[in-house]
């Protein structure tokens, strides 16, 4: 499997339960049919920005933002620092190893502005139908930033 869809259970295994250990996350992505190795898992950790507590690993800040409707919602608030329009594309900036995760998020969405995206680092590429679209989906990204 590839290495956004282990990124996306990592995050989704810490929204279940608190995980002390990389190698308690191992076994968990493992139950889900993921095997990567610790180095793997450093490098994801480091990649989505994650702290380790006493309470286990989360990702920084999370405590301090309230619970929203939708995964997208999450990963947009938690990871995107900027949205900019260039006629009918969004340059989406993101912190750093997280631009994979929120443009499968925003792909998967089905959202009719959105033709496809295409995702670095710590940028998204957003096409979308015309310079109208994307100005509306900008807002929309804008407003899950506020």
């Amino acid at each position: 499997m590839s290495k956004l869809a282990r990124q996306r259970a990592i995050l989704d295994l810490l929204d279940g339960e608190p995980i002390y250990s990389q190698e308690e996350l191992q076994k968990l992505l493992h139950l889900r049919g993921f095997d990567a190795g610790q180095a793997t898992l450093s490098r994801d950790i480091r990649e989505l920005g994650l702290v380790k507590s006493a309470q286990g690993y989360s990702v920084p800040g999370k405590e301090l933002i309230p619970e929203a409707g939708s995964s997208v919602d999450r990963l947009v608030r938690e990871f995107v620092t900027s949205v900019k329009a260039a006629q009918n594309l969004l340059v989406t900036k993101t912190s750093v190893g997280s631009a994979q995760p929120v443009a499968a998020a925003l792909d998967e969405e089905n959202w009719p502005e959105a033709i496809g995206t295409i995702a670095g680092d710590d940028t998204i590429l957003i096409v979308c139908q015309d310079s109208r679209a994307a100005g509306r989906l900008a807002d929309r990204i804008q407003g899950m930033l506020a």
